[in-house]
């Protein structure tokens, strides 16, 4: 006789287990202890069975009865439902270890630390944005949409800059569990202009020749810490990315090929870059790597070698020299070789483009390419650390250099 909710909650324990028998050979299991479980008595290739279907009351009878059909279901193709459960949980368990946050959490390893702040910022965008989102899912079975939706949210709340890092840490992470055999693909490639477009922010930058030449004056007029001199020194002859600048180690820096070589991992494109190192920066470096060779960092912090020049430390020096924010940012030295590169000293887009380590795309649509034009932009760099000399020293008999056109 088929049980009721009734029964099922009046059955009150005995001196010994017994059972109460509901319907296609389900039966309710009631322990002297007062425990009730539901179970189910079948015959698999000849050998009797029972299967463990829940605890009552957090298994009500009518879900009991529904997992008892599916079971019964499974029987009737040939499938042993406890050999299903035991794949389906071993399947769990590898999914759980091949998560997105398991993943990532490996990933983060290999990577290693970075910069403080970055380290930092990295670490946020993850505890707080994808973790919730799609960390608990198995890294190979996420979709773009999926991943967009994760993104989205993050869009919601305002921060448009913080949802672009996010996507292009999950891009990271993707591509590591492909090259680990854990992933086929990357879904946050198919995500190409599917997020908001902040307003592109224009740092202030000094551009006309003669407040240029004032400029390279105050700086190399500026008394400071060795890291902080030879770092604003340097800014305007390498022209990369403020933070590219300021982390920079002395692993990257080769002085036998004249040039730097910046991993990937530090880069916003993560693609590496050269940056090749013309005679005045050359020298400037052989002057600070007396002072800091016992530092990982070129331009390490006073109050610990472990760790580079703060975010600030430019940005100070120049507000120290007598430049506001409105008028020249550390980042605005890249803007300042962009402009007169191309339009003082005539050389192609292209080269400056690339030594910018912007996303320069040829005519067959492949990408940045680290080592595109390099002899070109050796012969490029030392012409603008030239130019800057002939700025700083007011010699007004600058010549264009019309020829690297061809």
């Amino acid at each position: 006789m088929a049980l009721s909710d009734a029964k099922v909650k009046a059955a009150k324990p005995q001196e010994r287990r017994y059972k109460i028998t509901d319907e296609k050979s389900m039966f309710l299991l009631v322990a002297p202890n007062g425990s009730k479980y539901w179970q189910l008595k079948y015959r698999y290739n000849g050998k009797e069975k029972i299967l463990q279907i829940g605890t009552y009351p957090d298994t009500s009878l009518a879900d009991a009865r529904r997992e008892r059909d599916s079971a019964r279901s499974l029987i009737a193709q040939g499938i042993d439902p406890m050999s299903q459960r035991k794949a389906e949980k071993a399947a769990k368990l590898i999914a759980s270890a091949n998560s997105f946050d398991a993943v990532s959490r490996e990933w983060l390893t290999k990577r290693g630390p970075k910069s403080e702040s970055g380290d930092a910022r990295l670490n946020r965008i993850l505890e707080k944005d994808l973790y919730p989102a799609i960390g608990n899912r198995p890294i190979s079975e996420i979709t773009p949409p999926e991943l967009l939706s994760a993104l989205r949210r993050i869009e919601a709340r305002g921060a448009l800059e913080t949802a672009k890092k996010a996507k292009q840490t999950a891009g990271q992470i993707f591509r590591f569990a492909v090259a680990s055999g854990l992933a086929e693909r990357d879904p946050s490639a198919d995500l190409k202009g599917a997020l908001q477009q902040g307003k592109v922010k224009h740092y202030a930058a000094i551009t006309e020749p003669k407040e240029v030449g004032r400029l390279m004056a105050a700086i190399h007029a500026y008394h400071a810490t060795p890291a902080v001199m030879a770092a604003m020194k340097l800014a305007p002859l390498f022209f990369c990315r403020p933070g590219e600048l300021r982390q920079l180690e002395w692993s990257e820096v080769n002085f036998e090929e004249r040039r730097i070589d910046i991993p990937a991992e530090k880069m916003k494109l993560a693609e590496p870059h050269i940056i090749p190192l013309a005679d005045q920066a050359v020298a400037i470096l052989e002057e600070q790597h007396k002072v800091s060779s016992n530092s990982r960092y070129v331009f390490p912090n006073a109050r610990a070698l472990s760790r580079p020049l703060s975010d600030n430390g430019l940005r100070i020096a120049l507000r120290t020299i007598g430049y506001t924010n409105e008028q020249m940012t550390p980042h605005g030295f890249r803007a300042m070789a962009r402009t007169l590169l191309d339009e003082v000293l005539g050389f192609p887009v292209d080269w400056i483009e690339h030594q910018l380590a912007h996303a320069v795309r040829d005519t067959n649509g492949r990408a940045y390419n680290r080592t595109k034009h390099l002899d070109s932009r050796k012969t490029m760099m030392q012409a603008w650390a030239d130019y800057l000399d002939t700025l700083r020293l007011g010699i007004d008999n600058v010549i264009p250099i019309s020829s690297a056109k061809r």
